[in-house]
């Protein structure tokens, strides 16, 4: 089994590819050097994977490059993927999110932006469109930036309902259409926002990360800024889940591929440092009713860096593999489903992003 790791950082993306089932990693890059590399996907819809990355150039701006033979070569059209319409006034500050869309819509891929847009692209996402319904949303004028930015970080289409989908942002909460992105409503009842007047609004939650598993795509899992939650209801209502773990902040929040009950977190404290400075994964096997701390392989004690919400991953084998990158440039990996964790790479710059899957 070969799997492919690729690592987003601060400088460019890394791209790890085991051969022998996750015993030993080639680390190759940077691809795109002094790049900053928030988003990637791997889209394994079509006969040979696709490679996305949303890269953020100081000296030439955002962008998103594709590779269709795993990394050796990159495609960056002439014309920017993904620009604002001249009539919104606004200019793309990076991509923060790039979402395969549904399996019998193989060409279809979609962004989420900072400032908060969803955009589209039909074509295997050489070229984008803004959803304009989100963007014309009237609560667009509360949105307000959080400490990382205004921005959609979450975009989870159904896999069998092409009308609904999901997403989240920094700091909105949670939106859902159910009519292929015409209308769009907030979706937070049962969210707290701790740091406003009103405990429970409508929106405007600080929401950090949404996952779900396409086996069971009515139940979404949210780490917001503190607070963990479970929706049973496709998102219409949402409960904590947050007891058992040692603090309720972080940003990441994974589900595993084969089993929806299972799910990954890994919490900070609000000073963003892991509690008791011990490297420590969380992992509930009944949804978030209890959960347990993995830690063999890990650093137990002196360690201080954060993982950010798209630093935390599980790919799509069986078992399957679960991997980390912090801020201190380290990416750790499970090959069998968070009990056991090694070091695929260190001394890389601060980890942004990470995605897995298996590929021929």
């Amino acid at each position: 089994m070969s799997v492919l790791l690729t690592i987003g950082t601060g400088k460019g993306l890394f791209l790890a590819r085991s051969d022998d089932d996750r015993t030993s990693w080639q680390v190759s890059g940077p691809h795109f050097p002094t790049t900053g590399v928030y988003a990637v996907a791997i889209d394994t819809r079509g006969a040979v994977p696709r490679l996305h990355a949303g890269i953020t150039s100081s000296h030439f701006g955002p962008s998103v490059a594709t590779s269709d033979d795993l990394g050796e070569s990159w495609h960056e059209p002439d014309h920017a993927p993904v620009a604002f319409p001249e009539y919104t006034g606004t200019s793309l500050g990076r991509v923060w999110q790039i979402a395969p869309g549904p399996a019998d819509q193989p060409d279809r891929v979609y962004v989420g932006t900072e400032p908060s847009a969803l955009f589209v692209s039909d074509d295997g996402g050489r070229s984008y469109d803004l959803v304009r319904p989100l963007w014309d949303h009237p609560h667009r004028e509360h949105w307000r930036p959080g400490f990382g930015g205004q921005a959609i970080h979450t975009v989870l289409p159904h896999p069998t309902n092409l009308d609904s989908m999901l997403v989240a942002m920094s700091t909105g909460g949670v939106y859902r259409t159910a009519d292929g992105g015409q209308s769009w409503s907030p979706s937070n009842t049962g969210i707290q926002a701790p740091f406003m007047p009103d405990r429970f609004p409508e929106y405007g939650q600080c929401v950090h990360k949404v996952a779900t598993n396409p086996h069971r795509p009515e139940r979404f899992f949210a780490q917001n800024h503190h607070g963990v939650y479970r929706s049973d209801d496709a998102g219409a209502t949402w409960q904590s889940i947050a007891d058992g773990l040692p603090s309720d902040f972080g940003f990441a929040m994974v589900v595993h591929p084969h089993h929806p009950d299972v799910i990954y977190n890994f919490p900070l404290s609000g000073e963003r440092y892991p509690p008791e400075y011990r490297c420590r994964v969380y992992r509930s096997g009944d949804a978030g009713a209890s959960w347990e701390a993995l830690e063999r392989g890990l650093p137990d004690e002196n360690s201080y860096p954060s993982v950010l919400r798209d630093a935390m991953c599980v790919d799509d084998a069986d078992p399957a593999g679960v991997y980390f990158g912090n801020r201190a440039g380290e990416v750790f990996a499970s090959a069998d489903s968070g009990d056991s964790w090694g070091l695929v790479a260190a001394h890389l710059p601060d980890v942004l992003c990470v995605r897995a899957a298996v590929v021929a």
